[in-house]
């Protein structure tokens, strides 16, 4: 009998071995998403205060805020995801947002996140 069997059939250490490796290989594919998916918005998002530089309009569009915060926050319901934690993450992106709107506005270069094709 080999290391790790009993009976010819693995031990549950190893059994969750094998599910844990498997876990976390789906962990790293959903982390590369997350990351391709942030740059994408990222991307939109800079364009966003482009616009809003050359045409003189606010970094800040509290409206807009109040509404995604609301919408994450129905979404989270659905997928029954914390929308406590889901608001945090929203509040971080949409502060970095603000602050790239007015960079972009005060006319600095170089304050995105993402490169430029």
């Amino acid at each position: 009998m080999a290391d790790g069997e009993i009976d010819g059939t693995a031990s549950d250490a190893e059994r969750a071995r094998v599910l844990l490796r498997d876990l976390r290989a789906s962990i790293d594919n959903i982390d590369a998403a997350i990351v391709y998916m942030l740059a994408e918005r990222f991307r939109c998002t800079e364009t966003v205060g482009r616009l809003k530089a050359e045409h003189k309009l606010p970094a800040a569009d509290p409206a807009r805020e109040r509404e995604q915060v609301a919408r994450l926050r129905r979404l989270s319901d659905d997928a029954r995801f914390n929308p406590d934690f889901a608001e945090k993450y929203l509040n971080f992106v949409i502060r970095h947002v603000i602050r790239h709107h007015e960079a972009v506005a005060a006319g600095e270069e170089n304050v995105g996140l993402v490169a430029r094709t």
